[in-house]
């Protein structure tokens, strides 16, 4: 089988990524910060087909020249690594140089490899729907909407602007250089998690779970404290999807010589009043938030699937989704349900 390469390797989707691509028979090669932190790596290894075919290398997303070992050789690259947090008092440093230089440190090593005949980067639905236009339940987003850095920077979205500004810059780079990239655009993803820590968007679950966190998660879960406010939960809408669908994705945009293009993919735009409801009617002896902080309730609003759906993709409804997560986080003893 093909060789391929994995950007940001021990990261909840290409994670997923790399697990899929050994049980197809892939032979992976994936960059980590930390090779040496079994944190890191151990749940890597532990995956079927590992110790046959999977290697993991040094790289640094900052570092010219860091991705020149991990793409030689391979007929594919998929670019997941980038900073995911929402809160920051150093935006350039903590978000916008990873994602922006790191991108191009990636493509400048594929621009130098012969053998890689596909690009598929980690792009998020961040970099489409934030633009100012309005986004009301009439509204369908899709692959033609693209989030405006300006409007990101005057509303200081610091880690939208870092998926748009990566993205934009990705779309430029492969066009001067006829690099063959296609872009997947997943929203907030969900789902059973592979890595032992926690990341981002799985504690915006935890964190619903009122009164419940793991030491472990503490880190994390301040940046999500702003969900909570006692007895409360944000005036939030957000667009959901799993992440098994997401990783699969990625695979079958290398594999379908017809995928071009942006594929965005959302299961669905839920208030986080609806996710709370799909909690306290699968674990009802949870203690949730009983209402929203501010009124009237923040709206929703549609995104295309057709795209997505010609891949062969069809989205996990989101209470599968979050169900999932909150197996798994308990599983990883985040929490201890009552």
């Amino acid at each position: 089988m093909k060789t391929v390469a994995v950007t940001g390797g021990s990261g909840y989707i290409a994670s997923w990524i790399i697990k899929f691509l050994l049980e197809k028979g892939y032979t992976v090669k994936a960059s980590v910060r930390y090779p040496d932190d079994p944190k890191k790596t151990n749940h890597l290894f532990a995956l079927d087909g590992a110790k046959e075919r999977l290697k993991l290398i040094k790289a640094d997303l900052l570092e010219e020249g860091s991705f020149d070992a991990l793409v030689e050789g391979c007929e594919g690259v998929f670019h997941t690594a980038s900073p995911f947090f929402l809160e920051t008092n150093n935006p350039q440093d903590d978000l916008l140089d990873p994602a922006l230089k790191g991108t191009l440190n990636v493509l400048n090593s594929v621009k130098k490899t012969p053998s890689v005949k596909r690009v598929v980067l980690t792009s998020s639905e961040a970099a489409v729907s934030f633009n100012g236009k309005p986004r009301t339940p009439e509204v369908v987003v899709d692959e033609t909407w693209f989030s405006d850095p300006d409007f990101c920077r005057e509303n200081k979205l610091w880690y939208v602007l870092s998926k748009t500004a990566a993205e934009n810059a990705a779309w430029k780079f492969a066009k001067e250089n006829n690099i063959d990239l296609v872009v997947m655009n997943p929203a907030l993803v969900l789902g059973p998690l592979l890595q032992p820590t926690l990341n981002t968007s799985s504690a915006v679950i935890l964190n619903l779970i009122n009164g419940m966190f793991h030491p472990i998660s503490i880190s994390i879960a301040s940046l999500f404290l702003y969900l909570i406010r006692a007895e409360t939960y944000a005036n939030v809408s957000v667009g959901c999807v799993n992440v098994k669908d997401v990783a699969k994705a990625h695979i079958l945009a290398f594999e379908n010589p017809s995928a071009s293009g942006r594929y965005v993919m959302v299961e669905r735009v839920a208030h986080y009043s609806e996710i709370v409801e799909i909690l306290r009617k699968l674990y009802p002896t949870l203690k949730l938030p009983e209402k929203c902080d501010s009124e009237p309730p923040l709206l929703i609003y549609q995104v295309s699937k057709d795209k997505i759906r010609s891949l062969g993709i069809e989205l996990t409804p989101l209470e599968v989704s979050v169900k999932e997560t909150v197996e798994s986080l308990k599983e990883k003893n985040f929490f201890k349900a009552p």
